[in-house]
């Protein structure tokens, strides 16, 4: 059997969209320390010149704007697998020996080099985890591309193990994905010394799967102001509207967001479905005392570091709230024991495993063109 030489040179897709942008930041950083060279092939909607020109001079990767549709926000299947087509067609372009996808749908197409893919979030299992019934049509057709693109790599990734298993009841897979966590660059330092007296969340509000509704009733029974970073409209015209929650900051950079954690607010999450969740992350590495939805993946990545509480309960995440706030030494060592647990999940870490699944690939030949793929 031939032995394929080490993969140089690899071809990652994003978006800017959301948490998958700062994933494919960190992990296009760490894969150029260790000696790859990465294209970003970003789709969907474009960062300004000056922010691409910023994040290319961080991670030392060439990134390249397509215009092409995501596979959830495009309209029609035709989209997905016209995007997938001209992103094989840039593998070829830009002689990539490897192809990092962002979704599994873009792996429906005749690539000429080992594909691996992760599972950020797809919607069968966001409405697994948010509704009841079978899909409707507009989601079930996104349902299937995503769960032949699925069969169709050579490995397939998810973020946590809860969302592993979660992928393979989903799409009925053989086994479950292999696990790579996400991870962040920590800061050195935890932020302030004295935290802040106030709560904090990040994410994108309008996503149901968010549950800024429950944030919403949460804001009403606090004595202290919580602050919400995010987009409050979707790309797909979903909107959260606030009756009680104030303090709407918007999308925030990343300086921003350092800004806010840096002071030490007690973090909250009240998701009902997150794969991972870098937002937590970023605030546990920056020290914050974290109270989250009591949900597998959470409970997986955050069990003894966090609060947790019901994901619909706001009377019991304004008690955790407010109990942390009168009890300085109890937040401190929660605090503390979420940052040690950050640690775990750093982008060295991250790159590691994403290198680990590389290598594995090593020796194996390329499967044979998919059945009817587009070139």
């Amino acid at each position: 059997m031939p032995v394929r030489r080490a993969p140089t040179h690899l071809l990652m897709t994003a978006d800017a969209l959301g948490g998958v942008w700062q994933y494919s930041l960190e992990l296009a950083a760490g894969l150029g320390r260790r000696g790859l060279t990465v294209t970003v092939a970003l789709m969907g909607p474009a960062p300004s010149e000056v922010a691409l020109a910023q994040a290319e001079a961080a991670t030392g990767a060439r990134i390249r704007p397509t215009g092409l549709p995501l596979d959830w926000t495009a309209g029609r299947p035709e989209e997905v697998t016209g995007a997938a087509a001209a992103i094989a067609r840039l593998a070829r372009e830009v002689g990539a020996d490897l192809v990092h996808l962002h979704a599994p749908a873009l792996a429906l197409a005749a690539f000429d080099v080992p594909v691996v893919a992760v599972c950020h979030s797809c919607v069968a299992t966001w409405w697994a985890a948010l509704r009841d019934g079978p899909l409707p049509h507009d989601l079930a057709w996104r349902a299937d591309l995503a769960g032949r693109g699925c069969r169709a790599v050579d490995r397939l990734l998810a973020p946590t193990r809860a969302f592993a298993e979660a992928t393979r009841s989903a799409y009925g897979l053989d086994r479950a994905p292999e696990v790579v966590r996400n991870g962040r660059r920590l800061p050195d330092v935890p932020g302030a010394a004295t935290p802040a007296a106030h709560a904090f969340t990040a994410g994108r509000l309008w996503d149901g799967a968010k549950n800024a509704a429950a944030l919403d009733r949460l804001a009403a029974r606090l004595e202290t102001p919580l602050y919400a970073a995010g987009p409050a409209e979707g790309p797909n015209g979903e909107r959260f509207t606030a009756d009680h929650l104030r303090g709407l900051l918007g999308r925030l950079d990343a300086a921003r967001m350092e800004r806010e954690l840096t002071q030490r607010p007690v973090f909250v999450s009240l998701a009902r479905y997150e794969p991972f969740g870098l937002a937590v992350l970023e605030a546990a590495g920056a020290g914050c005392a974290l109270v989250l939805s009591d949900i597998p993946t959470f409970s997986e990545l955050w069990e003894d570091a966090a609060l947790f509480v019901p994901p619909d309960d706001d009377a019991a995440a304004a008690d955790a709230i407010h109990g942390l706030l009168a009890d300085p030494d109890r937040r401190a060592l929660l605090a503390a024991a979420a940052r040690t647990r950050a640690a775990r999940y750093g982008s060295d870490a991250m790159a590691d495993g994403v290198c680990a699944v590389f290598r594995g690939l090593l020796g194996e030949t390329r499967r044979r063109p998919l059945d009817g793929a587009a070139a």
